[in-house]
């Protein structure tokens, strides 16, 4: 079962090639304001969370995801 750092770890391999302009990705790393994702791209990087993980994002969590953190968290919360 994976664990915090697993997501984390996938999340941070995902949005590599977004951290432009030499952005270093760390947990605070805002998805849209920092990194500039449109809704569409959010979607896209869940998806491809979902896929690798073969888990299910329900999408009434997405407004409480702001951060890389975030994220994780509630990856985390519903893999147990």
């Amino acid at each position: 079962m994976p664990d915090y750092n697993d997501f984390l770890n996938r999340i941070y391999e995902v949005l590599k090639p977004f951290a432009k302009h030499g952005l270093i990705l760390n947990e605070d790393s805002e998805l849209v304001t920092e990194l500039g994702l449109t809704s569409l791209q959010v979607m896209e990087l869940i998806e491809q969370i979902e896929d690798h993980f073969d888990i299910s994002v329900p999408l009434n969590i997405l407004p409480d995801i702001r951060t890389i953190q975030d994220l994780a968290k509630q990856l985390e919360k519903l893999s147990n």
